[in-house]
């Protein structure tokens, strides 16, 4: 994922294994394959023996752990993580796994998602005495563990489980268990798989493929899931839930060859295409997408239309991660490097071209700009998504309304802001239904406040901000 291609970015990706003696490598292939998830930061957990002991790094995995220091990480269970901050900075400190030691244990923590109470209970926890070694909100739930013991462990990560809101996926490593955990609204995603005699748990099932591990099931909202040497345990820490996937997750986020809640999204994004295509047909010689996470809406969209698809764009993978430039006329030139439109298929050609969405408007603009330069007579934009008129507070990086073009200008605005010939957005309706999500609840089960305004939560320590940029 590339900010100057990209407008949306997603916190991060957790990886678990327990039971391999290579657990540390295979944690570091896992968390490869969940690199789209988050590129700042990188850390490895590994539990040898009775001691925890880990290595976090800035950067990619591999710049993460880029001078050896895998070779290092010997043990039979392992929790990894792949940062991209939205709550909490992204420096070192923030980087997680989180590895705390006590005078009698050690634990580590790793978190997807975003704590819209996190400032709230910071603030009680440190008048009763705690002190916080991060700004991340994933400190939180281990102070809370701490401060408020409960009859057992697992009764005390119960308590702080309930105490926190919001979007978690977290991943627990102690002395002597894994344990999963996943938000009453599931929002977002977490899976078990099985890899010989161990057990694996990854935020995306592309992580499976990659390392050679069996899908077994999802961890589902409220759900626990402790496993150790005597196999795996199922437990509930809350029986209040009401399903509330990302939708982002479908559109955007996941890699093409997951499957989220049992749905192949490749397929879903396909689908959304296909519904695009049914709600806003348009005469054109050429269909193409922008790379990678809308070429699967992309085909879609050209299989019902009947119109050619073709690799209009290319994005190149080998320029490296220049998100802060000294001038507008640098970063120009950087989206440029990033991606190109290839001349021989869209000159002269009527183009469709197909977007997963429109954040700010500004690289709509830029690419519209590219098919342009490189002789397109007519560039028609489809989005395969709805208009994001709402911020996010469960772990993407859009927290003001401000931010969003959508929520201050009409689509006719925007068409003409990014120099497209038409505009069309993919109707709540038609996600909902491209989605297909196997059982009932309200959108299907899925989050859509990014195009509603309707939260499934109350927004905590957001609520004031939310009020005003709403105004």
């Amino acid at each position: 994922m590339l900010t100057e291609i990209k407008g949306l970015q997603e916190e991060c990706g957790v990886f678990g294994i327990w039971g391999h003696k290579d657990a540390a490598q295979i944690t570091y292939y896992g968390l490869h394959s969940l690199q789209h998830r988050g590129q700042e930061g990188a850390g490895i957990v590994v539990k040898d023996g009775n001691t925890l002991k880990g290595h976090r790094g800035l950067g990619l995995v591999t710049e993460a752990f880029g001078q050896g220091q895998l070779q290092e990480l010997e043990g039979t269970a392992a929790i990894g993580h792949v940062r991209y901050a939205t709550a909490g900075g992204g420096e070192m400190a923030n980087v997680q796994p989180l590895l705390f030691n006590f005078y009698d244990h050690s634990m580590a923590l790793a978190h997807n998602g975003n704590l819209i109470n996190a400032q709230m209970l910071r603030r009680e926890l440190e008048e009763e005495g705690s002190i916080f070694q991060t700004s991340s909100d994933t400190e939180v739930l281990m102070h809370l563990i701490k401060r408020y013991p409960q009859e057992s462990f697992l009764d005390s990560v119960k308590f702080a489980l309930n105490k926190v809101k919001g979007a978690f996926a977290y991943v627990l490593l102690t002395d002597n268990e894994m344990i999963a955990a996943l938000d009453p609204n599931g929002f977002r995603p977490l899976s078990i798989g099985k890899m010989g005699d161990a057990y694996v748990v990854a935020s995306e099932t592309c992580a499976f493929d990659v390392v050679g591990a069996t899908y077994i099931r999802d961890v589902e909202p409220g759900e626990l899931v402790i496993i150790n040497d005597d196999g795996i345990h199922v437990d509930t820490f809350t029986t209040d839930i009401e399903h509330a996937i990302c939708s982002m997750e479908y559109i955007y986020f996941a890699r093409p060859d997951s499957n989220i809640a049992g749905i192949n999204v490749h397929t879903a994004r396909k689908n959304m295409g296909k519904l695009l295509a049914e709600e806003a047909p348009i005469e054109a010689d050429v269909v193409t997408g922008v790379p990678d996470s809308s070429i699967s809406a992309a085909i879609g969209y050209a299989e019902a239309t009947g119109i050619p698809y073709e690799l209009g764009l290319i994005k190149n993978r080998y320029v490296g991660r220049t998100f802060i430039q000294p001038s507008q006329e640098l970063r120009e030139q950087g989206v440029k490097m990033k991606l190109s439109a290839v001349r021989k298929v869209v000159e002269g050609k009527r183009v469709v071209m197909i977007d997963d969405s429109i954040v700010r408007g500004t690289t709509s603009r830029r690419i519209v700009r590219l098919l342009r330069e490189a002789g397109a007579a007519e560039v028609h934009v489809r989005i395969a998504s709805p208009p994001l008129k709402y911020p996010c507070f469960y772990g993407i990086d859009i927290q003001t309304r401000k931010e969003l073009i959508a929520s201050k200008h009409s689509i006719e605005e925007i068409r003409q802001i990014i120099g497209a010939d038409s505009l069309t957005f993919l109707s709540e309706e038609g996600l909902v239904e491209a989605i297909g999500r196997p059982y009932e609840g309200k959108y299907g089960g899925l989050c859509m406040a990014y195009f509603n305004g309707d939260y499934p939560t109350a927004l905590y320590d957001y609520e004031k901000e939310f009020l005003t940029t709403v105004r």
